[in-house]
């Protein structure tokens, strides 16, 4: 069974202007656009049987389309960088999306994820890249960056086993609605 995980799809301008800020950094393998992401999930290798509880749990969220602002660029691994990263605003409506597929995993027998949800684009995965280089090029490109887009759905995605970065594959897709929680309207006029 391939890997799975949740996230977010990057709208392709988005990605466009995101692949912008590619380039610079010796020892960056930049991520190819057409597998920019955010993560909420990590759920990891797991059989067939789990991979459609996994689904049944997913279809059950129910939430409203929301905005997502991807307002800084940055990098992971501190001393020893290991990624160049656009970072998402960790707003109340993203924050609880992740937290709600958190809780519903759980409860169908996946793991708890052992890492702190931190919302973000991956742009580059480093090897033996220069924390000087690193932070020469998120200095040069900090004041230019800020994007912003509506999140309309979720999706389950799968990858292979390779080195990271793709290729990623949406196995299904979870709508966002613009009501969600409301009772259709012949259910409201019975009440009164």
């Amino acid at each position: 069974m391939p890997r799975l995980f949740t996230g977010l799809e990057i709208p392709a301008d988005v990605a466009r202007e995101l692949a912008m800020m590619r380039g610079g950094v010796h020892g960056a393998r930049w991520i190819d656009v057409e597998n920019y992401h955010l993560t909420l999930r990590f759920i990891g290798d797991i059989d067939v049987a789990a991979a459609h509880d996994v689904d049944a749990a997913l279809r059950s969220i129910r939430r409203r389309p929301f905005e997502v602002t991807l307002e800084s660029l940055g990098s992971f691994g501190g001393a020893k960088p290991r990624a160049i990263v656009a970072r998402a605003k960790p707003t109340a409506p993203l924050i609880e999306l992740q937290a709600q597929q958190e809780r519903l995993l759980r409860r169908v027998g996946i793991a708890p994820e052992a890492r702190k949800f931190t919302p973000h684009v991956t742009l580059a995965r480093l090897r033996q890249a220069s924390n000087m280089a690193v932070a020469d090029y998120l200095a040069s490109r900090a004041f230019i960056f800020s994007k912003h887009f509506t999140a309309s759905r979720f999706v389950l995605f799968s990858s292979r086993d390779s080195v990271g970065g793709g290729p990623y594959v949406v196995e299904a897709a979870y709508p966002l609605a613009s009501e969600p929680d409301e009772a259709p309207r012949w259910a409201a006029a019975r009440r009164a």
